[in-house]
């Protein structure tokens, strides 16, 4: 009995030394601008759809705050602000996972500014600190190369470690036209 309850401890020891060995999450929170023009205006859901330069699309929700909205018409060239975070936090051991999207967890937790929260496990290929990218293959196989905004996430990263990323995007902030 003494053997067994010994044992048990030890499981319960090392599976606690395992938890304080995982790295704390990184989170990167970037606050982006864009200006552009007003392509499409939807304003049921407070949505702006912007064209930049190269009839690059995207599409910014509005938080109720922001008074500007309700004067916008298709064609205006605007400032937008918004916020974008990534979380990055080594797995080891986890299952690659297919994308999935968090967003309706993420505001039932109180997150009301997130309009869309997407997180994957995935497994590192390569990193390129100085290039600020990094190569990560998906669980069904594909190979895919994003850009990174800030160098701390790749900090302690290995190759063959396996990642879960979290994307969010939050309600833009602050709307401005732009005067000509």
């Amino acid at each position: 009995m003494f053997r067994s309850m010994l044992s048990a401890l030890v499981l319960i020891l090392m599976s606690q030394a395992v938890l304080a060995q995982a790295p704390a999450p990184k989170v990167s929170t970037t606050e982006s601008t864009i200006t552009a023009t007003v392509d499409r205006i939807e304003r049921s859901s407070r949505a702006v759809t912007l064209r930049s330069a190269g009839n690059v699309f995207r599409t910014v929700y509005v938080d109720p705050s922001v008074k500007a909205f309700d004067d916008l018409k298709t064609g205006d060239v605007i400032t937008v602000r918004y916020e974008e975070s990534v979380v990055v936090q080594v797995r080891p051991g986890a299952a690659l996972s297919d994308g999935r999207d968090v967003t309706a967890e993420a505001q039932k937790a109180g997150k009301k500014q997130v309009i869309q929260q997407l997180t994957a496990v995935v497994t590192i290929e390569s990193i390129d600190p100085q290039g600020l990218s990094i190569e990560y293959r998906t669980k069904d196989g594909r190979k895919i190369m994003r850009p990174v905004t800030d160098k701390r996430l790749l900090e302690g990263l290995h190759v063959g470690d396996r990642i879960e990323v979290t994307l969010t995007r939050e309600r833009a902030v602050s709307v401005e036209r732009v005067r000509r």
